[in-house]
């Protein structure tokens, strides 16, 4: 299931390019970290969620519907945009 979960969200929804086993760093190994560092080239989530989940860490508010908002409660969180990746946020009329 976390396969095709993978491939709906960071694969264009192509199975057989998403890896059935890797190495990971979970939360007990992040935790160790002094500092965390991340790199967002802006293809991983929309230009909203980009802007939302960095707000929600540099204000330290924790909303478990928000995962990479849990960062909140680390102490040194960095982050770095590769600029014309993380998109406008504009209003549209539907």
């Amino acid at each position: 299931m976390t396969v095709i979960q993978n491939a709906r969200t960071s694969g264009g929804g192509y199975v057989p390019q998403i890896p059935t086993r890797a190495c990971t760093v979970g939360p007990k190994e992040t935790w160790k970290a002094d500092r965390v560092s991340i790199w967002h080239p802006g293809h991983h989530d929309n230009p909203f969620g980009i802007r939302l989940s960095a707000l929600m860490i540099s204000k330290k508010i924790v909303d478990t519907s928000v995962p990479m908002s849990l960062l909140a409660d680390h102490p040194d969180v960095v982050f770095s945009y590769y600029r014309h990746g993380i998109g406008e946020v504009s209003v549209q009329m539907h």
